[in-house]
C-alpha cells in the first residue's frame, strides 16, 4: 500500500496551507484513485476522485475544472471582462445585473462579514490594490487613511429578484479572492457528483474539500500546514480526521517579504488596512467550505476567533502569535497535534 503526500508544483508551495494525505488503494469494488492537478482560479488546484475506470475520472475531472474556469472568469478581481471587476466600476453610478453565482458568492460574502463583525470584508479592494508582495511595496499610512472609508460590507446592496448588486459609494470595489476557492470547492464536489464520482477530494488554494467515504471506509486525513516551517521533516503541525466535512485555513506565512526588518502578509485588518498579527495560521471545519471566516478570525484573534467558532457551531484549530495551537471541543478526538508548538511570533 502507497502512502503519500499530495504536493503541488514549486511556485504553489509558498502559499499552500492545507494538504491531504491520501491512500492510493483498490477496495473490494475496485474504485481506483485518480488524481490530477492544474492551474484554476489563478491558484493550483488538485482533484482526486475514486472511479473504476480511467474515462470516466478524466471526463469528470474535465467538467469539473471547466467549471472553476467559467468560475474564475466571473469572479476576477484583475480582470477588466469580469462581472467583479464590472461591479466595481459601476460603483456608486449604478446596480449592476450579475450571474446568480456571483450573487450567491457575494452572499455568502456578507453573511462571514456580519458573523465576524466585518474582520472578514470583501469591500477591502482599494487597500488590497495599494499592496505589491513582488515589488514590497507598504502604503503609506495616509494614503491607505484616505481609502479606509470605502471599506465597508454594509455598503454593498443585493437585488436578488432583479439579480443586481451595487456599491454604494463611488471608488469601492469588492475582492472576492478571500472566499471564492471555498465556494468554488463547493461547485466541483456537484460537478464531481453530477458525473457520477461518488467519493474523492478537491483542494483549491487552502480549501479542502473531502466528500463521500473512502473505499477503505476510513476518515479523510488532512494535514494542518506548521506556519514555522524551517525545514521538511517539520512541514505539518496537525492531521485531522474528517468525514464529509471541509477546512479551510489562512495563515500569514502564504504571501508575505520582509522589509527594513518586518515581516508584511497578505491578511489585511479592514480596519487599519495593514497585516493582522494576532494569529499565525486559522483553520475552520465545516459541512461546506467555510471560506472568509478563516480571514475574519486570523484578524479578530484567537481570543474572539473562539468566540465566533463557538457561536455559529464551526469546529477550528488557531494557532496563535506565540505558536500556541487553539482547538474547539468538537475537533479535539478527531485531531492529531504533530508539534504542540509553532515556534515564536512574527511582527
Amino acid at each position: 500500500m502507497l502512502h503519500y503526500l499530495i504536493m503541488s508544483y514549486k511556485t504553489f508551495l509558498s502559499c499552500l496551507t492545507v494538504f491531504f494525505l491520501l491512500v492510493s488503494s483498490c477496495s473490494a469494488n475496485k474504485l481506483k484513485a485518480f488524481r490530477e492537478t492544474r492551474v484554476a482560479l489563478y491558484t493550483v488546484v488538485t482533484i482526486t476522485v475514486y472511479a473504476d475506470s480511467e474515462q470516466k475520472a478524466k471526463t469528470a475531472i474535465d467538467a469539473t475544472y471547466s467549471e472553476l474556469d467559467r468560475l474564475g472568469r466571473l469572479l476576477n478581481f484583475y480582470s477588466e471582462d469580469s462581472e467583479v471587476s464590472a461591479i466595481n466600476r459601476y460603483s456608486g453610478i449604478k446596480p449592476v445585473r450579475v450571474s446568480e453565482d456571483t450573487v450567491d458568492i457575494i452572499q455568502r460574502a456578507l453573511y462571514v462579514s456580519r458573523c465576524t463583525d466585518g474582520a472578514f470584508d470583501m469591500t477591502i479592494g482599494p487597500i488590497v490594490k495599494m499592496w505589491d508582495f513582488e515589488k514590497k511595496i507598504v502604503p503609506d499610512k495616509k494614503s491607505v487613511g484616505e481609502k479606509l472609508n470605502l471599506v465597508n460590507y454594509r455598503n454593498v446592496v443585493i437585488d436578488k429578484a432583479n439579480s443586481t448588486v451595487y456599491l454604494k459609494k463611488m471608488g469601492m470595489q469588492i475582492d472576492l479572492g478571500g472566499i471564492e476557492k471555498g465556494y468554488a470547492a463547493d461547485r466541483a464536489v456537484e460537478i464531481l457528483k453530477k458525473t457520477g464520482i461518488s467519493a474523492g477530494i478537491i483542494a483549491v488554494g487552502g480549501e479542502v474539500k473531502p466528500f463521500g467515504l473512502k473505499p477503505d471506509g476510513g476518515p479523510w486525513r488532512v494535514g494542518i500546514k506548521n506556519p514555522d516551517q524551517k525545514n521538511k521533516d517539520d512541514e505539518l503541525i496537525a492531521i485531522v480526521k474528517l468525514s464529509n466535512k471541509a477546512i479551510s485555513t489562512s495563515g500569514g506565512y502564504e504571501k508575505y517579504f520582509i522589509k527594513d526588518g518586518r515581516q508584511y502578509h497578505h491578511i489585511l485588518d479592514p480596519a487599519t488596512g495593514y497585516p493582522a498579527y494576532k494569529c499565525r495560521s486559522v483553520s475552520v471545519i465545516a459541512d461546506n467550505a467555510p471560506d472568509g471566516f478563516p480571514t475574519g478570525i486570523f484578524v479578530l484573534g484567537p481570543v474572539k476567533g473562539m468566540e465566533v467558532l463557538k457561536k455559529y457551531g464551526l469546529e477550528g484549530v488557531i494557532v496563535d502569535n506565540n505558536g500556541e495551537i487553539l482547538a474547539t471541543n468538537g475537533i479535539r478526538d478527531k485531531l492529531e497535534i504533530l508539534r504542540p508548538h509553532a515556534g515564536g511570533g512574527r511582527k
